[in-house]
């Protein structure tokens, strides 16, 4: 994992350990991570990683799938967190069209999530999201583009127990909406003729 040199000298204890803690991990060989400038305005400390599948070159988007993990650390733990640290986490990945259009896409990206927290231990509460789903054609120099799909989900939620398996969750949500369950390191990316705007090229 790449790692933020600029990150502030001061910090709690709790939050420098497990800031510590989450630098550390590593992550499937077709997944890249790296640290990230973290919110300043949201919690009085926050770490915040980029994550993405088989990226083109580092420090861009993924065409394939990409992500964000937020922990945020607010001592005074505020009422709406109802705990000391907070998630907020971001995946995005283009889909073929013919997936797009599921009526229940939107539900099975947001059970992802939540498996992937279950099986992982990873306790949870005051969880809260968005699953958006968005449909494109190209019209004029983009026609050839063809139509594209593209899912996003947003989500936040209190944690419990060992962070580091909420950010491996996040790591596997990112994975599965790219295409990529677990265990599949070394296999093509579902729809892998996709370009970098989303949209699906067709043979």
């Amino acid at each position: 994992m790449t790692v933020d040199d600029t990150r502030p000298a001061a910090e709690t204890p709790a939050f420098a350990r497990a800031a510590e803690q989450l630098r550390s991990l590593t992550f499937r060989s077709d997944f890249s991570v790296r640290e990230i400038a973290a919110p300043t305005s949201l919690a009085p400390e926050a770490i915040a990683f980029a994550g993405d599948v088989r990226p083109d070159a580092d420090g861009l988007d993924s065409p394939y799938g990409t992500g964000r993990f937020v922990l945020m650390h607010d001592p005074a733990e505020p009422d709406s967190w109802g705990g000391p640290w907070r998630i907020v986490c971001f995946a995005q990945a283009p889909l073929e069209p013919e997936i797009g259009v599921d009526p229940l896409l939107a539900d099975v990206a947001w059970s992802w999530l939540v498996d992937a927290l279950q099986t992982r231990g990873a306790a949870f509460h005051a969880e809260s999201g968005t699953a958006t789903k968005t449909l494109s054609k190209g019209f004029g120099s983009l026609a050839e583009e063809g139509d594209g799909a593209q899912i996003e989900l947003r989500s936040s939620w209190t944690p419990a127990g060992d962070l580091s398996a909420h950010v491996e969750a996040w790591a596997e949500l990112v994975c599965m909406l790219a295409g990529l369950p677990p265990g599949s390191e070394g296999i093509a990316v579902f729809g892998s003729q996709r370009s970098a705007s989303g949209r699906g090229t067709r043979g």
